[in-house]
């Protein structure tokens, strides 16, 4: 820029050089979190916020405390899967929101449980969502957590950018699905993450294959998935590859997520425990 005063703080142009030094947010009174958990996706409809509650109810049932932080504002899904349907979000005498609790005691923050109609459009441009995502970190009585999971809107935009600026993410998981296309994706996501200095856990493939019925054997009904490759390309590793299951969509529906049990992502909860022992 042939016009650059060099004066980065009263710039608005969002040139590669430019140096971003924005401070990491607080936590209420009374909130210490061991270790916070990003879960990003290149795009929509991968399964972001299904692996996000698979893993948090796996370690709520093996005793961590957990949270939810749904950064998805504008298109939120974790209360519904979780059949969590309170919409009265209380206060602490700090005036801090009091986040709601699942059947297993995961705790739970989300635009969806402040809207009286679940269908009811939330109409934000980008500051609003990003303040409001703040907010939910930072506003909301977490108490004593293990892990707290951001579950993240899809992209590389606003939000997610807000997400890795002003929250100290210790860890990300990418979610993908096997096509090609997403594969492309997912590496746009990881390269956000390298660049906001954020390490990555790893991918988790979602609907990786299906299972026959009658034979048990493994259909690739999306073609054979190029995510080991991809995972060499960007240096870092595949978690884990989910099948995809009618009851499985069945349990979401009801609300029942935490009541699935899926043995493919052991190894995942495994190496999430190993951080904070």
């Amino acid at each position: 820029m042939s016009e650059c005063t060099h004066n980065c703080d009263t710039c608005s142009a969002g040139c590669a050089s430019k140096e971003v030094n924005i401070e990491k947010l607080k936590l209420g009174k009374g909130s210490k979190i061991k270790k916070i958990i990003g879960v990003s996706s290149g795009k929509g409809g991968v399964g972001k916020s299904f692996v996000t509650s698979l893993i948090a109810s796996g370690l709520q049932k093996k005793g961590y405390k957990v949270g939810i932080l749904d950064a998805d504002i504008l298109g939120p899904s974790i209360p519904k899967s979780f059949g969590v349907l309170d919409k009265n979000v209380l206060a602490t005498d700090n005036g801090l929101m009091i986040p709601k609790e699942t059947r297993t005691g995961i705790k739970i923050i989300s635009s969806n449980l402040m809207l009286e109609n679940d269908t009811e459009p939330i109409i934000y441009r980008g500051a609003l969502i990003s303040g409001l995502l703040q907010q939910f970190y930072q506003e909301v009585d977490w108490g004593e957590l293990d892990f707290l999971f951001i579950d993240m809107p899809p992209g590389t935009g606003d939000v997610p950018l807000t997400t890795y600026q002003s929250i100290p993410i210790d860890k990300v998981i990418i979610v993908s699905s096997p096509q090609s296309l997403v594969s492309m994706i997912v590496s746009k996501s990881i390269n956000m993450a390298d660049k906001m200095d954020i390490d990555i856990l790893g991918i988790v493939e979602n609907m990786s294959y299906v299972v026959c019925p009658n034979c048990d054997n493994k259909i690739e009904i999306f073609g054979k998935s190029n995510i080991d490759e991809v995972a060499d390309e960007n240096d870092t590793i595949v978690l884990a590859k989910l099948p995809m299951r009618v009851e499985y969509s069945k349990m979401v529906d009801e609300g029942m997520v935490e009541d699935i049990d899926i043995s493919e992502l052991d190894s995942t909860i495994d190496m999430l425990v190993r951080l904070v022992k």
